[in-house]
C-alpha cells in the first residue's frame, strides 16, 4: 500500500487535512502551510485558494509558547491530534496508517508539545521532530536529509503552475521524489527548487491530479493541473444558492462548468446547454441571435401554464418575461431576460431537473430550475482575461427549391404568382434560389474583458462585453452591451462578509422575425415566381410621381396572403426594440459561531423597453390598416422585480458520526409590469372626417384620431414565503433531507378567497454504499451511492382567477360588463414527484449517474369552454398529467502522459400521458357534474392539438382529408383533381403523432495533447413528428423540388395505378389549410452539434506576458440525418402547443468562427 501523509490544520474552527505521497521536509514557506481535504472541505476550489493564501504566507508567532491541556486514555493518535489542533496552530505530517494507532495515556496540564508527545509515544516506537509549528511523525527515527542527496550534483528548477482556466495555483506542493526536499508555489503560481540533476519531481495539490516529471535536461517546468473529482469531495450549488455535499444529495443535480458554455458561444447561452445535461430539452428560437429558448425538464406538465424552467441567479429567481414569440400571423420574434446575461460572468451552473431538487422554490418549482453562480473576485494579483469571438452564419436546414419550371398555371392563364409554367432553358432561366440569392451570410462578433483582483479581506470582479450581430436576412440586427461590477469584503475578524454587485445591460434588436405570413420576408423570397428576374425586384421601391414618394415595387401581387417584396419588408417595415436593464444585488453574511451564520440578500431587477413599428406608405394597405400613408406603433414597457430573503444557516457536527446542515428563512418577491402602447395608421384622406397626415412621418400626432388604439395595461403580484431544510448525516454514509416551504401568493387575494397559502414539502435519503464496503478494490469501484426523494411542488397561477377583473374590449372601445367566474376555492396546480437514482465511479476512469422519475401534475387549471350565464368564461381545476422517464449520464476521462481523453454520454427518455381531463367534474357555477373527453388547444391550418385521456400533451391531429370512395381509394373529380373534405367531428380527426420526442441523447468528446485541444459533440433526438405548412405552400405554388421532380416524371401515382397531373395533386393537398398528413415528418434527427480545435501559447512563448488561446469553433456543422424540410429542434414560440409547427419559419444556422483569448 502506498504511503499517504496528512497535514491537519485549524482555520476558523474547521479542521482540515491534506494528503501527500511521501513525508516531506519543506522550506520556510511550506512549513507555514495549512490545507483542507475532501473530508472537511465544504467550499469550492476558489475558496480553497483564498484559504491557502491566508495561511501559507502568514508567519506564526505563538507556536513555541503554546501550553496544552490534554487528558486521554485508550485513544487513537488522530483523536489526540484533533485536541492539539483545537488548542494551537500546530500542523502534523505523518503516515496515513498511524491515524488509528493507539497511544499511551496522556495527562498533561499547561504542557509543551514535546511533553505531550513524549507521554503519548512512550513505548510506541514513534519518533517525532518539531520544527516551529510543524510536527513530523514517523515510525523509528526522525526524518533526516539523505547524505547521498547532499553530495549529488544539483541544479535549480523553476516554473509556473496554473489551472485549466490559466489561473495561478497557490500552494502547489513541488517535491523531489524519494526525498524530503520540497517547495510550494506562491501567489503567482511560481516555484523554485534545488534538486538532483536526474531526479523526478512530483506536483500535487488538493483537488487536482498529481503529476510526476523528470527534470533531466530541464530547468523550467510549467504545468497546467487538472481537477481530480476523486480527491476533492464535490460540492454543488442547490436551491436558494445553498451549497451541499454531492454525496448527501437525494436528488439529481447536474453541474455544468463555465468553459462548457463559453468554448462554443451562443448569444443566448442557454442554447449552449443543449446536449450537455440529461433530462433537459432545449429548443432554440427561430427568432435568431438572442431569441427566446424553450427549456423543458422532464416533460410538459401544465395545460395552461408555461412548462419552461425557472432561472435562478446567485440564489435569486429571475422573472422569465411573457414573450413567447409570434405564431400564425404575428411574425414578431422575441427575446427573454436570461438572454441578457453575459456568459463570461458565469462561474458554474447547476441544473435541478427534479421537483425535489427545486422544492425550496415552492410554487415555482414544478418545471425544475437552472441555478447560475456568477463570478467573484479572487485573492491574488490582478488577472485580466480578454476574449474576442467572431462567427459567420449561414442557413442550416431549408426546404429544397426548384428553378427549372417557370411562371404560370394550367388552372388559370392569368396566374402570375405560381410557378407551374413551362420548363425553362438556358435562355430564359434566371436560376433563382432563395438560399444563394436572398439569404446573406450573418456575422456575430462577441468581445469581452474581465478582471479579478483582491486581498485576503477584499476581492473585486469587473467585466464588460459586447455582442453585435447581423442576421442572415437583410437589415436584421441584434446588439447587446453588458457591464458588471462585484465586490466582496470581509470584516469584523472575518465574521461578516458583504457582497455587492451591479449589472447594466443595453440591448437592441431590429426586424427580429420568427415565422408567420405578416411582415415576414420569407413569404416573398420563397414563393417568388421562377420565371421572373430576381434582380428586377431588388430595387424594392420606385418613385410614384402622383403620390410624390417611393412606394413598393412588387409586380407579383400578394397571392391572397399579404406577400410582399422581401426587401420592402426588410427596409420599409421596421420593428425596433431597445431595452435598458439594471440589476443591483447585495448580500450580508454574519458568522455567529463556527457552525452558525445568518445571511440576508436583496436584488433589484428593473428593465425599460421601447418598441416601435414604422410601416412605410406602400402599395399594400392591409399592413397599414387601410392607410396609404403608413402606420406607427410605439410601446413603452417597464418590468420590475424586487426580491429579498434571509437565511439562518447551521452546519454542525456532533462527535465523529453525526452532522447537521440546516437552513431556515423567508423571502419576499414583488413583481410588476406596465405597458403603454399607441398604435394606429397615419391619417388618410379615405378616413371620413379626418385630414390626411404626412406620409412616412412617424409620430403620435400624425396618426388617425378615430383608428388609433391607445392601451395601458399592467399587473403587480407579490409572494411571501417561509421555508426550511434540514440534512442529517451519519458517519458520512447515511443522509436524510427534509424541506418545507409555505407560500402566500397575491393570486389568492380576494375578499371571498378560501385559500390564503399553500405548503410544499419534500423528503429524501441517500446512502453512500462504498463507505460500507471498505474491502472493495478502489480500482474497480471507488464510489457508489443510491438515493430516493419525494416532493410536492407547484406551478405559478394565472392572475385574477380568485379575484377576477373587468377587461377592456378593443373592438367596442369599452370595458366589458362581465368577468370570468371567480375561483374562490383555488387549489395549487400540484406536481407530486418521486425519483430514485444511482451514482457510480468505477474502473478508475468511469462515472455513471442513473435516475428514474415519476411525476403527476394534478388540479390542472384550464377553460373547458363551458357556457356560464353572466360571466365571460369559467375555469376549472381537475385532471392530471403524468411524466415518467429515465436520465443517464456516463463519463470517462483518462490521461496517458501528455494526452487526455474526456468523453461524456447523456441519454434521457420521457413518457407523457394525460391520466384524466374532467371525469365527473363539478361545474363550480351550477354544481352539476360533467365530463370532458377531448380538449382542443388549437393549432395551425388543418392541424389541431387535441388533449385526450390516455394521450399525450403533444398529440397532433388533422381535421382534413381527401375524399375517398367506398373502397378507400382517393376520389378524383371530373376535372382530374382530388377533392378535399373537412372532418367535422373531432373524434374522427386523423392522428398524426406527437410532437414530443421519445428520447434525446448526446455524445461529447474532448481530446487534449500538450497545448492542443480538440472537441466535438454529436446529438440526436429520437421520435416525434413535425408539421410544415411552408412545404405545403411551396408545393401549392410549384416552387418546391418535390413538385419539379413530379413534373420531370410527368405524373403522381395514387391508388396503386391512377395517375394525376403534378399540379392537380400538389395544389389540392398543399393549398388552403393543406392536408396535414402529407406534410407531417419524422422529427428524428442526428447532427454534429459542436466542434472545436484550439491551441494555447504559454506565457514563456510570449515574453511571460500572457497566455494566448486561439480556437476554431463550429455549431450545427452537419445534419447527419433529418427527414423534415426544416430544423425539428427550432421553435417559433415557447407556447406549450406550438412546438413542431413550421410556417415560413426562419431557418436555423450553421455557425463557424474563431475565438481568441488572452489571459494576463
Amino acid at each position: 500500500m502506498r504511503k499517504i501523509h496528512k497535514c491537519f490544520y485549524l482555520y476558523n474552527g474547521y479542521i482540515g487535512v491534506y494528503k501527500f505521497k511521501e513525508k516531506i521536509n519543506f522550506n520556510n514557506n511550506l512549513k507555514k502551510a495549512g490545507m483542507r481535504s475532501k473530508n472537511s472541505c465544504k467550499c469550492s476550489k476558489h475558496v480553497l485558494r483564498a484559504l491557502l493564501a491566508s495561511t501559507l504566507f502568514t508567519v506564526p508567532v505563538q507556536y513555541a509558547s503554546a501550553q496544552l491541556n490534554i487528558a486521554l486514555s485508550n485513544s487513537q493518535l488522530g483523536t489526540m491530534i484533533q485536541q492539539i489542533q483545537s488548542q494551537s496552530k500546530y500542523q502534523f505530517f505523518y503516515d496515513d496508517e498511524l491515524t488509528t494507532m493507539s497511544i499511551s495515556p496522556v495527562n498533561a496540564q499547561n504542557s509543551s508539545i514535546e511533553e505531550v508527545l513524549n507521554q503519548a509515544f512512550a513505548g510506541k516506537g514513534i519518533s517525532y521532530t518539531v520544527d516551529e509549528n510543524v510536527v513530523y511523525l514517523s515510525k523509528g527515527t526522525a526524518p533526516k536529509a539523505k547524505a547521498s542527496q547532499q553530495q549529488a550534483a544539483e541544479k535549480t528548477i523553476s516554473g509556473t503552475i496554473v489551472d485549466a482556466t490559466g489561473m495561478p495555483l497557490i500552494g502547489v506542493t513541488v517535491m523531489e521524489k524519494g526525498t524530503t526536499n520540497g517547495a510550494i508555489t506562491d501567489f503567482d503560481g511560481k516555484y523554485s527548487l534545488k534538486v538532483a540533476e536526474n531526479s523526478t519531481v512530483q506536483f500535487s495539490y488538493v483537488g487536482y491530479k498529481s503529476i510526476e516529471m523528470s527534470v533531466a535536461g530541464k530547468t523550467t517546468i510549467d504545468l497546467t493541473m487538472k481537477e481530480d473529482t476523486e480527491v476533492l469531495e464535490e460540492v454543488v450549488v442547490t436551491a436558494l444558492g445553498i451549497k451541499r455535499s454531492e454525496k448527501a444529495l437525494s436528488y439529481n443535480v447536474q453541474q455544468v462548468k463555465a468553459d462548457e458554455l463559453t468554448q462554443n458561444k451562443d448569444a443566448n447561452f442557454v442554447n449552449a446547454l443543449s446536449g450537455k445535461v440529461a433530462g433537459v430539452n432545449i429548443n432554440a428560437s427561430s427568432s435568431g441571435v438572442g431569441g427566446v429558448s424553450k427549456v423543458v425538464m422532464r416533460g410538459t406538465k401544465s395545460i395552461m401554464q408555461s412548462s419552461n424552467a425557472l432561472y435562478v441567479i446567485d440564489g435569486v429567481p429571475m422573472y422569465a418575461g411573457t414573450n413567447q414569440g409570434g405564431t400564425e400571423f404575428d411574425s414578431k420574434g422575441a427575446t427573454e431576460p436570461i438572454a441578457d446575461i453575459n456568459p463570461e460572468d458565469i462561474e458554474s451552473m447547476s441544473v435541478l431537473t427534479g421537483a425535489a431538487a427545486a422544492a425550496l422554490y415552492g410554487s415555482d418549482a414544478a418545471n425544475g430550475a437552472i441555478v447560475i453562480t456568477t463570478k467573484k473576485g479572487k485573492e491574488g494579483r490582478l488577472s485580466i482575461t480578454v476574449n474576442s469571438n467572431t462567427e459567420i452564419s449561414n442557413t442550416f436546414i431549408t426546404p429544397r427549391f426548384q428553378n427549372r419550371y417557370g411562371t404560370g398555371s394550367s388552372w388559370s392563364s392569368s396566374d402570375i404568382t405560381r410557378s407551374w409554367g413551362d420548363r425553362l432553358n438556358s435562355f430564359n432561366s434566371y436560376g433563382y434560389d432563395p438560399v444563394s440569392d436572398y439569404f446573406q451570410t450573418g456575422i456575430t462578433g462577441t468581445e469581452s474583458i474581465s478582471l479579478s483582483t483582491g486581498t485576503e479581506k477584499n476581492q473585486t470582479y469587473a467585466s464588460a462585453a459586447a455582442v453585435n450581430s447581423r442576421g442572415i436576412v437583410p437589415n436584421n440586427k441584434y446588439n447587446r452591451y453588458n457591464f458588471t461590477f462585484r465586490n466582496t469584503t470581509s470584516f469584523l475578524d472575518d465574521k461578516m462578509t458583504l457582497d455587492v454587485g451591479a449589472t447594466y445591460v443595453l440591448q437592441g434588436d431590429q426586424n427580429m422575425v420568427n415565422q408567420g405570413t405578416y411582415n415576414n420576408p420569407l413569404v416573398g423570397a420563397y414563393l417568388f415566381p421562377r420565371g421572373n428576374d430576381w434582380d428586377d425586384i431588388k430595387m424594392y421601391e420606385r418613385y410614384d410621381a402622383t403620390r410624390k414618394l417611393n412606394t413598393q415595387y412588387w409586380p407579383v401581387g400578394d397571392a391572397g396572403m399579404v406577400m410582399q417584396n422581401p426587401y420592402w419588408v426588410n427596409y420599409r417595415q421596421l420593428r425596433n426594440n431597445k431595452k435598458d436593464r439594471y440589476m443591483l444585488n447585495a448580500s450580508l453574511n454574519y458568522k455567529v459561531l463556527d457552525w452558525l451564520s445568518i445571511s440576508g440578500r436583496v436584488r433589484l431587477d428593473n428593465s425599460n423597453n421601447d418598441y416601435t413599428e414604422k410601416y412605410y406608405a406602400g402599395t399594400n394597405t392591409q399592413m397599414t390598416e387601410l392607410s396609404s400613408r403608413g402606420l406607427y406603433t410605439i410601446a413603452k414597457s417597464s418590468d420590475k422585480q424586487l426580491y429579498a430573503d434571509f437565511l439562518v444557516n447551521i452546519n454542525k457536527t456532533f462527535g465523529e458520526d453525526w452532522s447537521l446542515q440546516a437552513n431556515i428563512g423567508g423571502s419576499f418577491t414583488d413583481m410588476r409590469s406596465d405597458v403603454l402602447e399607441i398604435r394606429g395608421p397615419i391619417a388618410d384622406e379615405t378616413f371620413e372626417g379626418e385630414k390626411p397626415g404626412l406620409a412616412n412621418e412617424f409620430n403620435v400626432q400624425n396618426l388617425s384620431v378615430k383608428k388609433t388604439k391607445k392601451m395601458q395595461t399592467g399587473w403587480r403580484e407579490q409572494t411571501q414565503s417561509l421555508f426550511g431544510s434540514a440534512e442529517v448525516g451519519y458517519k458520512s454514509t447515511y443522509y436524510l433531507t427534509v424541506t418545507g416551504r409555505n407560500d402566500w401568493p397575491s393570486q389568492l387575494a380576494g375578499p371571498n378567497s378560501q385559500s390564503r397559502s399553500f405548503f410544499y414539502p419534500s423528503v429524501g435519503a441517500s446512502v453512500v454504499l462504498s463507505e460500507l464496503m471498505p474491502n472493495v478494490n478502489k480500482d474497480y469501484l471507488s464510489y457508489m451511492k443510491v438515493r430516493a426523494s419525494f416532493a410536492s411542488v407547484g406551478t405559478p397561477f394565472q392572475r385574477y382567477l380568485a379575484n377576477p377583473h373587468y377587461e377592456w374590449n378593443e373592438s367596442t372601445g369599452q370595458w366589458s360588463n362581465t368577468t370570468q367566474y371567480p375561483m374562490y376555492n383555488l387549489k395549487p396546480e400540484r406536481t407530486e414527484s418521486w425519483e430514485v437514482g444511482l451514482s457510480l465511479r468505477f474502473l478508475k476512469d468511469f462515472n455513471l449517474d442513473l435516475t428514474y422519475y415519476n411525476t403527476v401534475t394534478k388540479n390542472q387549471t384550464f377553460n373547458p369552454e363551458l357556457g356560464v350565464s353572466g360571466y365571460s368564461a369559467l375555469y376549472i381545476q381537475t385532471g392530471a398529467v403524468r411524466n415518467q422517464g429515465l436520465e443517464l449520464a456516463l463519463g470517462y476521462e483518462k490521461t496517458w502522459n501528455n494526452f487526455t481523453w474526456s468523453s461524456n454520454y447523456t441519454f434521457s427518455t420521457n413518457q407523457n400521458k394525460i391520466l384524466t381531463l374532467a371525469d365527473n367534474a363539478i361545474n363550480p357555477a351550477t354544481g352539476e357534474p360533467f365530463s370532458i373527453s377531448t380538449l382542443n388547444m388549437g393549432g395551425l391550418a388543418s392541424t389541431r392539438f387535441l388533449l385526450k385521456e390516455g394521450g399525450s400533451m403533444g398529440d397532433i391531429y388533422s381535421n382534413m382529408d381527401l375524399k375517398r370512395d367506398d373502397k378507400g381509394n382517393i376520389y378524383i373529380g371530373s376535372n382530374g383533381r382530388p377533392v378535399t373534405e373537412k372532418i367535422a367531428d373531432s373524434d374522427d380527426y386523423i392522428k398524426l403523432g406527437s410532437v414530443l420526442p421519445k428520447a434525446n441523447m448526446a455524445w461529447r468528446n474532448s481530446f487534449s495533447w500538450k497545448n492542443f485541444n480538440v472537441g466535438f459533440m454529436v446529438s440526436a433526438r429520437l421520435g416525434g413528428v413535425v408539421f410544415s405548412r411552408t412545404q405545403a405552400l411551396l408545393d401549392d405554388f410549384g416552387v418546391s423540388e418535390t413538385s419539379a421532380a413530379a413534373r420531370d416524371l410527368g405524373y403522381v401515382l395514387i391508388n396503386g395505378n391512377d395517375r394525376v397531373t403534378p399540379e392537380n395533386w400538389y395544389r389540392t393537398i398543399g393549398s388552403g389549410d393543406a392536408v396535414a398528413q402529407y406534410y407531417t415528418y419524422s422529427a428524428t434527427n442526428v447532427r454534429l452539434q459542436e466542434a472545436s480545435i484550439g491551441y494555447t501559447f504559454p506565457r514563456k512563448m510570449l515574453g511571460d506576458v500572457c497566455d494566448l488561446t486561439i480556437s476554431l469553433v463550429g455549431r450545427n456543422l452537419w445534419m447527419i440525418y433529418c427527414k423534415a424540410p426544416f430544423d425539428p429542434e427550432s421553435v417559433a414560440s415557447t407556447n406549450n402547443f406550438y412546438q413542431g409547427i413550421d410556417y415560413f419559419m426562419m431557418p436555423s444556422t450553421r455557425n463557424v468562427g474563431c475565438s481568441v483569448t488572452l489571459r494576463f
